[in-house]
Formats: C-alpha cells, sequence, structure tokens
C-alpha cells in the first residue's frame, strides 16, 4: 500500500509535520518495503487552496492514504472526493506512524479537524 505522511524532513527518520497542505515534505511510502519519495510541499507558501493543491498531489500520486496531524475542509472533501483515506492526530516519526498505520493503530477520519487556512 502506498500512504503518504506529512513530514518535516526528507527521510524516515523525520518528525510528522501536523499540517496536511503546509507541511515541508511529503514523504511517498511503501507500507511494505518501507521504499520512500520524498518531495518539497511546493504548496507550502501558497496564498489559499493549498489543501486542495496539495490533494491533488496525492491523487496524482495515486496514495490510498495520507497520516497527518490536521487537515481542513477543503483538503478533506478533495480526498475524500478522490478515494484517499485520511488519519489524523498523527505524530512521532514518519517512520513510527507508517509502523503505527500497519499495526491498524490509525483510525480513518471522515472529517477535517481544523478550520479552514489553519495552517497559516
Amino acid at each position: 500500500m502506498k500512504v503518504c505522511v506529512t513530514s518535516q524532513g526528507p527521510d524516515l527518520n523525520s518528525s510528522v509535520d501536523p499540517r496536511f497542505g503546509r507541511a515541508q515534505y511529503f514523504l511517498f511510502v511503501d507500507t511494505d518495503s518501507l521504499e520512500f519519495e520524498a518531495i518539497d510541499n511546493e504548496n507550502i507558501n501558497g496564498t489559499g487552496g493549498v489543501g486542495i493543491q496539495s490533494g491533488k498531489v496525492m491523487a496524482d500520486k495515486g496514495i490510498e492514504c495520507v497520516l497527518t496531524g490536521n487537515i481542513g475542509p477543503n483538503a478533506s472533501a478533495t480526498l475524500s472526493a478522490a478515494g484517499i483515506k485520511f488519519c489524523l492526530g498523527v505524530a512521532g516519526t514518519v517512520q513510527e506512524a507508517v509502523e503505527r498505520y500497519k499495526k491498524g493503530e490509525l483510525v480513518a477520519s471522515q472529517d477535517p479537524n481544523v478550520q479552514s487556512k489553519s495552517g497559516l
């Protein structure tokens, strides 16, 4: 399974970034092999619509689930429309988050947990 973890750095030992749309990095991780690709979030400094744009990145990458701290209403709607699950309140390192997900300790949410533009 391919998941995305929002991250404050470009490797598995980096801390999970609590923001989705304005996360510093997106780490796309294969949950079976732990092979990953890290990309800089080009939307981090956007003035608006960053949740939607970041959601589009997830859809383009074929992500099945996003692991992050917080998601606003526009991002959650975009992810849901693309059939992408998201788990909220995630903390620790990227690798710890993936391991917790694999063990079933993280539950997918249906709703945003912050208001629009909360990551500013």
